[in-house]
Formats: C-alpha cells, structure tokens, sequence
C-alpha cells in the first residue's frame, strides 16, 4: 500500500431495519461522501471489507473496475491519467474515482558540471564517493571488542543531509589538497521524482479505479470504453486495459456461456428419453422460455441489473419450470392410454386434475427462495438476484404453462396419427440412452475430482461411521448372529416311517410310525443364552469399533486443526521476518547496523522457512490421514475452527525437609 493511502473501518453498530438516514448501503456511501467532500486533496471509496480483498487479489486494486494504463514515461502516465480520470466521472454509476499516484516524492538531484570538475581537477567518481559517504555512508575502520568486531561508519549527521543548503555546502577534496563546495562542481536542486512504479508483465503501468453503483458494471465499462477511445487518443507505445470486478465479470460470462448451452441440451435431452417422442420434449420445453420472461420482468421491477448469480438463477429456474410441463403432459399421456379419446375433454380433465400439483410444485420451490430475496443481511447482494430471477420466473411459467401448453398440445395432438401422439418407443430409446449414459459416465470418470466441503468433528465421525470398512464389517457379523438366533433352539428332525407287506401272516400289514428326539429343557436354555452371548459379544465388538474410529477420527481431525494453525502461524512469522530482513538490508545499506544484524535475519527467516515446509507436510499428512479413516476417494477439507487454551493448574509447592 503506498504512502498515501489507507484503510479506515467503520463498524455500524445498530441493525439496517434501525438506520434513520439511509435505507441501503448504497445510501448510506452516498451520503457518507457527501459528508466528506469538505476535506480537499483526499478520495474516498466505500466497500466492505472481505470485497475489498478479492478486489485486490483480482486486479491489485480495491475498487470494483480498473482502468490500467501501460507505458514507459511516468509524467505522461500520469498525464494521460488525469484525463481518464475526466472521463470516467463523467459516466453514471462510476463512484470513488481513484487515481494511482506515481510522482511527487520530494528528492535531491546532483547534476555534475564536467568543464567545473575538470577545472578543480576531480573526477565523477570522486564527487559521487563524497556524496555517497555523506548519505548513505562508508566504512572508515573497524571496532574491536574482544571477539567482536564493528564497522566504523562516517556519514553526515541527519540534520545536514535534511537541509539543502547545507548539501549545497559539502566539501569536496580536490587532488590539489583544496577543499571545494558542492555547488561550485554541480548543480543542487530539490526536485519531485517517482513515488511508485507499479508494472504488470514488465511494463510500467499506472491506474485509474472506481466503485460502481446504481448500474451494472458491464454497461459502466462499455460506456467508459467508448469515450476513451474517441476522446483519449494514446501515444504509440500507450495503451489499456480493464480489470477488476469487470474481468471476473467476463470471465463469467464466458463460463455461463459454456454451461447455459450445456444445461439447455441436458434438460431437452432428459425430456426425449422421458416421453419418447420429439414433439412433446419441444412442447415441454416450451415453458423455459415463458420462466425467462418472469425472470427478466421480476429483475427489472427491483430494479436489479443482471449479475453471475442471476445467471444462475436462470439455471436453477430452467430445471424447476419443466417440471410443471412434465406433471401435466405426463397427466394427458395417462388419460389418454386409459382411453379417453375426446381431446378437449382430456384437456380439460387433466388440467383440472393436475392443477394442485403444479400450483404446489410452483409455489414450494417461491417460498423456499423467499427469505433470500427479502435478506438483507450480508452476502444479500448475491441471494437477492438469485432469488428474484426464480420466484419470477416460476409466476410466469405457471401461470403461461397452465394456459399456453394446453393450447400447444391441443393443436399439436389435432392433426396427430392415432399411434403417435405421446405413446413411448422404448426399443428405439433405449439404445440412444445407453450411449449417452455411457458418454456421460466418461466425462465424470474423466473430470478432476473436486473437494467435498468443510467437515467439522462431529460430521467426520458421522461420515467415517458409515462409510469405514471395518465398521461396516463389524455391523454384518453382527446381522448374521441376529440372524442365527432363530437356530439356537433346535430340537432335531422328525422321523416318518411307514411300512407295508406280509409280516407275521399271510395278510399284509401297514405299520406307520413317527418319532422326535428331545433333549432335557436345561440344553435348549443353554443353547439360547449361548447365542444370546455372541450376539452380545458382536455387539461389544461393535461398539468397540465405533469407539476406536470416533479416537482416530477425532485425533487425526485435531492434528489436521493443530496443523493447519500452525501452518497459518508460521506464514505469519515468515512474513514479519521478511520484513526484519528487508529492514535490516535497508539499516545496513544506510549504515545504521553492521552486516551481523542482516546475517541474523536471514538465517532466522531460513529457519522459519523450512519450519513452514514442515508444517505444510505435517498439515498434508494429517489431511492424508483423516481421507483414509472416511475412506473417500476426495480430498477432506476441515472446518475454520479455533484452538483454544486449556487451563493449566500451577504445581503443588514442594515441601523440602
């Protein structure tokens, strides 16, 4: 961050529904800069501070919109600058102009005069030796404390190298034994150089940022566009480019362009292999472009532009609408395979009928998107558009679906052959769903594996409960001992014996017996507590298990906590030993310190750095650990959670005797 700028927070302390002058954020800036247009020579942007961040970490600005402009020479950076920064106020929504400042660091410039050194008999390297003693200073001997050693530096006290005439001054030592001043061999002047020199892809850059409100940014930056090239022409060499929330903006845009195509096809293609026939997936389909319409209507009466998350809310409305095309074509395929011939009166029948679903189905998915377009909270500016664009456009498809699709059907079904209209094909269906399941299933195998989301404690172990092996294992051993507990009483199997023949005489005899072994009560009792025992005993085991996997869980899930704050401690004291060492180089390079106190903070941010190649390991270990114990085939990310400090009780005092 240059020196000429900072961050100020401003905590609203009451809720938004207790504010009395403002009654949106965008208000509340508004007047905010109002208030402060009274202070001259200080720009004000407002924005949140996690939005401020992202800002910087897209385009290295804090406004929504950079407006960079690449060259060699600063002043004419600086110039062309200016002007932009003209015109961008003078487009609608552009708020908190910005202008980067590249100049006017106060600074002291020694021009040498050759014919003047050449009189005196000096050189360049002779003047540039004295000057560089008397600022940034030269070792003169060195300083011996028993085994210490110290750098002898001679430069000019700070109150000289503060005054120019005192600069003006400095002697300098001719071959010839004289002594002569500064501004008899050069010229001495105070003079503005460069502040900052920004470069992107090394070349020098300068930029213009602003905030955007009450528009969206996309036509901010179109208009922007236009009146910088018809009224900023560049010099050759000159040229911009825009960045910023603009840039995530087109990217975006490139992406939704990619995936609303693809979303379209899937949900035609899901709608053929539902019904079997082309001409009813297009009459369903019919009731995407009838959501669009209540979609755009609902963003336009809020007064919201449209935005990456009404994109996708457009999405999310395509799949809910067909829903309501399929409820009631589905209903008349149905009437009419029952044989009801007329068609109107199919018509009417399954309007009737299917009218609560589709009212229902309409007005449970409006409620559930309600409270994210009434929120008001943070993160509101990405649920309201969302929102909007779904409970809109499900009105519009319900209402026109109710009243267009039945009327689409009746004409398509008018002139339709007695075998067609809406029965299935299946033999030919079939085939063609296969090859897209299996292509479908390609892509996936094919695509990089994505991480599951955050997992606090609790919900690891819940996941490692049912998907680990071993306790899966320990769940079907026991199952099958509950299983045999129906075999615990056997009582043997019985015996059926019939005979017929001569036996003791002529006649012939028919002799039919039937016999049962039984043992004693006490074996049948000993045999059920017998199986009750290795139920119990599994049972045992099983709890076992799960005990020994909610340990591991848990001890691998605080490891991977303990980890990863170390791993975010050592960043932080990485960085505060970057900036030791950088002060330190500045110090020795100015001659306060000698070369030991760079030495040392280098070695030590060495130190650090290998500890923090240790903790980026240890903290993929503990992740490698956790994914095993949950048996996933992604990456586990854990929840933000904070170590806190358990109490420590002082030990007791030893008594000596």
């Amino acid at each position: 961050m240059p020196v000429e700028a900072a961050d100020v927070m401003v905590i609203l302390e009451k809720d938004q529904d207790k504010w009395t002058s403002a009654d949106t954020q965008e208000e509340l800036a508004e007047k905010m800069a109002e208030a402060l247009e009274v202070i001259p020579g200080v720009t004000f942007g407002f924005q949140q501070p996690i939005q401020m961040r992202f800002n910087e970490l897209i385009s290295g600005a804090k406004q929504d919109v950079v407006l960079k402009i690449y060259g060699e020479d600063l002043a004419q950076l600086a110039t062309y600058a200016e002007r932009a920064a003209r015109l961008v106020r003078q487009v609608e929504g552009a708020e908190d102009v910005y202008v980067e400042q590249v100049t006017g660091l106060p600074q002291i410039v020694v021009k040498l005069d050759r014919n003047r050194l050449a009189r005196f008999g000096l050189n360049t390297d002779d003047v540039n030796r004295t000057v560089q003693t008397a600022f940034a200073g030269q070792t003169a001997g060195q300083l011996f404390e028993q085994e210490r050693r110290f750098d002898v530096v001679l430069r000019l006290a700070p109150e000289l190298r503060q005054n120019i005439n005192q600069v003006r001054q400095l002697l300098i030592a001719t071959p010839a034994g004289e002594q002569v001043p500064l501004e008899q061999v050069a010229t001495v002047d105070l003079q503005e150089g460069p502040n900052q020199i920004q470069r992107d892809d090394a070349k020098r850059r300068i930029t213009v940022a602003f905030n955007v409100r009450g528009r969206d940014v996309e036509s901010v930056v179109t208009e922007l566009q236009g009146k910088v090239d018809r009224q900023l022409p560049f010099a050759p060499g000159y040229y911009t480019s825009y960045g910023g929330q603009f840039e995530n903006l087109r990217q975006a845009t490139e992406r939704l362009s990619i995936a609303v195509p693809v979303a379209l096809g899937l949900i035609f293609t899901l709608l053929f292999f539902t019904f079997g026939s082309l001409k009813q997936s297009v009459l369903i389909f019919t009731a995407i472009p009838l959501s669009a319409i209540g979609g755009v209507l609902a963003l336009w009466l809020r007064g919201m532009p449209f935005s990456i998350s009404a994109g996708v809310g457009f999405i999310a409305l395509f799949g809910v609408a067909v829903l309501n095309g399929i409820v009631l074509i589905g209903y008349f395929n149905q009437l009419k395979e029952e044989g009801h011939s007329d068609l109107y009166q199919r018509i009417l029948e399954g309007t009737q009928v299917r009218l609560r679903p589709v009212l229902m189905t309409a007005t449970v998915a409006s409620l559930g998107f309600l409270p994210m377009a009434l929120s008001q909270s943070a993160g509101a500016e990405v649920q309201r558009p969302l929102a909007t664009v779904v409970i809109g456009g499900l009105v519009t498809a319900t209402l026109l679906t109710l009243l267009v699709l039945p009327i689409l059907y009746a004409l398509s079904e008018r002139n339709a052959k007695p075998q067609e209209a809406g029965k299935r094909h299946p033999t030919a269906a079939v085939p063609v769903s296969v090859v897209l399941l299996l292509a479908l299933a390609g892509l996936l195998g094919s695509a990089p594996v994505q991480a599951q989301g955050a997992l606090t404690a609790t919900q690891a172990v819940g996941q490692a409960l049912q998907a680990n092996g071993t306790v899966q294992a320990a769940q079907r051993s026991l199952e099958a001992q509950q299983a045999l507990r129906r075999t615990a009483v056997d009582v043997g199997r019985t015996t059926i014996l019939g005979t017929y023949g001569q036996v003791n005489s002529p006649l012939s005899d028919n002799v039919l017996s039937i016999g049962q072994s039984l043992a004693l009560p006490g074996y049948y009792k000993a045999q059920a507590g017998l199986s009750q025992a290795q139920i119990g005993a599994r049972e045992q085991q099983l709890l076992q298990v799960q005990a020994e996997l909610r340990r591991q869980v848990r001890l691998s899930y605080e490891r991977a906590v303990h980890a990863r704050h170390r791993l975010r401690t050592l960043r932080g004291q990485d960085s505060i030993y970057a900036e030791f060492l950088r002060s330190a180089q500045l110090r020795f390079k100015t001659g306060e310190v000698a070369r030991l106190e760079p030495a040392n903070a280098l070695i030590q941010q060495g130190e650090t750095q290998n500890l923090l190649t240790q903790a980026r390991a240890d903290y993929a270990i503990a992740q490698r650990q956790l994914q095993a114990l949950l048996q996933t085939a992604q990456p586990v990310a854990i929840a933000d959670s904070t170590l806190r400090l358990l109490p420590v009780s002082p030990p007791p005092p030893i008594r000596r005797r």
